[in-house]
């Protein structure tokens, strides 16, 4: 669960996001937003997908068809499931679709690194050459699928418990090697800059800046934590439905959290942004944005001692954490085969390593990463943070929270206060409420259902070309056909096995 949640969200995502959005800013909403929503959603996954495992069910359709038939008739039941089922399917397949080309990007970047390919060289514009390199991009993306199939083909203890092992603890020791240069840095360049004055920009409280733009900076913490943490995914249901009846969540879940925030704010927050400040500035350092990792650190690395190693080690690092992450979309995938069709296991990897393969290729072919950004608009943070509302709606309100709350503790070694209860209960779904209604305005505001000139050139950053809109076109229809898909997968998985029940609208299976 741990090498699950620890991804590039923590090494990748949380540096550019904390740049972007004011450093000591950031981290008021962000740590916020963990206890109020990443703890709670945290635990209302584990005990869903524990719950779903009992019945023999690994993905979020038939689980969350069975929680809220608790509270409403089966066929009112079925709606939900179909809801969470289409949500799920959709995220795992188009979120796999462009985060496996990042992680294509990690492994072609230690190459890259070791071979210092890009030293000497603008690194803009080499990253630039790089994704249009369309070879070069499908070799690093294919060798990074060919892993993931191998690993998921060998099953889950067998397979991806054993690589997990093997790279979560070199994946600590890289970054801690990392932080401990980071932090012996002094200032190479200039003596006011310094990797101090990144960590004082992180950890500096920022009131000013918040209050300023605190409704955008709020979104983008809440988005970061759903993000990180593997909420709204479907994943974390899927992992758990794999324990007994009686193994623990509550404390397994507070762990998982807290290995990923070490791995985050500690290790992530220490690396990226202290070196960038060191080597470029604190303006260049957060005006790097997306491109820090793969287009401002190399610039860095180039300038080190030993930046062939440290670049190296930074890009395998994120390798490392992107596969983890990866093997858990693509494992929900195949339990989805495995549980519908009955579909054996290496025969379902690598029906759905084609799968994946046809819907990353227009990824792999967009140089210009419009196409990418689409995706991540919709799926990287809005969906995620649907789909975990949904779990609230579902797990805690369907299934009743007396009932939730003894699920939760069932084999349980800690007990969890009874203070939170009200906040999985209210807070968080109004919360999580209060965020999509926020993102929802924002889309329209800047025209993002219609495609308007500002929201291509203003949001996504792009030139208003016809290419271009045709790329987002593409990109959304993409996403319906996934979405319509997704509906009809977790349909047909509840109503095979529970038809008798929908047709007599009453309970008829119970464990």
């Amino acid at each position: 669960m741990a090498g699950n949640a620890i991804g590039l969200g923590n090494f990748w995502r949380f540096p550019y996001q904390l740049a972007s959005n004011g450093g000591g800013a950031f981290m008021i909403p962000y740590f916020l937003a963990l206890v109020l929503l990443g703890i709670p959603v945290m635990w209302v996954e584990w005990t869903t997908g524990r719950y779903g495992g009992k019945y023999g069910h690994g993905t979020i359709g038939p689980m969350f068809y069975l929680m809220a038939r608790e509270s409403v008739k089966p066929k009112t039941a079925l709606i939900f499931g179909v809801i969470g089922g289409m949500l799920a399917f959709s995220v795992a397949a188009l979120l796999s679709s462009y985060y496996y080309q990042i992680i294509g990007w990690s492994a072609a970047y230690t190459y890259y690194s070791l071979t210092g390919a890009y030293f000497g060289k603008d690194t803009v514009q080499f990253f630039l050459n790089y994704v249009a390199d369309t070879k070069s991009v499908l070799l690093f993306w294919g060798l990074t699928m060919l892993f993931l199939g191998i690993a998921v083909g060998q099953g889950v203890s067998k397979g991806i418990e054993r690589w997990v092992k093997v790279m979560m603890p070199v994946l600590y020791v890289f970054a801690i090697l990392l932080v401990i240069r980071a932090l012996t840095l002094g200032s190479p360049v200039k003596p006011e800059w310094s990797a101090v004055k990144g960590l004082e920009y992180i950890w500096k409280p920022d009131f000013q800046t918040l209050s300023e733009n605190f409704f955008k900076i709020s979104l983008a913490a809440a988005g970061q934590i759903f993000f990180t943490l593997s909420l709204g995914m479907g994943i974390i249901h899927n992992y758990a439905s794999y324990l007994g009846p009686e193994d623990d969540v509550a404390l397994s879940g507070l762990a998982t959290v807290s290995l990923n925030e070490f791995a985050e704010v500690i290790l992530g927050g220490s690396l990226a942004i202290p070196i960038a400040f060191a080597y470029m500035g604190p303006e260049a350092a957060t005006k790097a944005g997306v491109g820090l990792a793969y287009m401002a650190l190399p610039n860095v690395f180039m300038n080190m001692p030993g930046g062939q190693i440290f670049g190296a080690m930074w890009f395998l690092l994120l390798w490392f954490a992107g596969f983890t992450s990866a093997i858990a979309t693509y494992n929900y995938l195949v339990a989805m085969l495995e549980e519908d069709i009955h579909l054996d296991r290496k025969i379902g990897t690598w029906a759905v390593f084609g799968f994946l393969f046809l819907l990353g290729l227009p990824v792999a072919l967009d140089s210009t990463l419009a196409y990418l950004s689409e995706l991540d608009m919709w799926v990287g943070s809005y969906f995620l943070v649907l789909l975990g509302l949904f779990d609230v709606i579902v797990a805690v309100w369907l299934f009743k929270p007396d009932n939730f709350w003894e699920e939760l503790h069932k084999g349980a070694y800690m007990k969890v206060p009874g203070w939170y209860k009200p906040i999985l209960v209210y807070i968080a779904p109004l919360f999580m409420l209060f965020l999509l209604g926020g993102n929802t305005w924002d889309y329209l505001k800047n025209g993002a259902f219609t495609v308007s000139e500002y929201y291509v050139t203003n949001v996504l950053g792009y030139d208003y070309t016809p290419e271009i809109v045709s790329l987002i076109t593409r990109a959304r229809i993409v996403i319906l056909i996934i979405l319509v898909l997704g509906a009809l997968e977790a349909y047909m998985a509840i109503k095979k096995k529970y038809g008798e029940e929908l047709a007599k609208n009453e309970v008829i299976i119970k464990v």
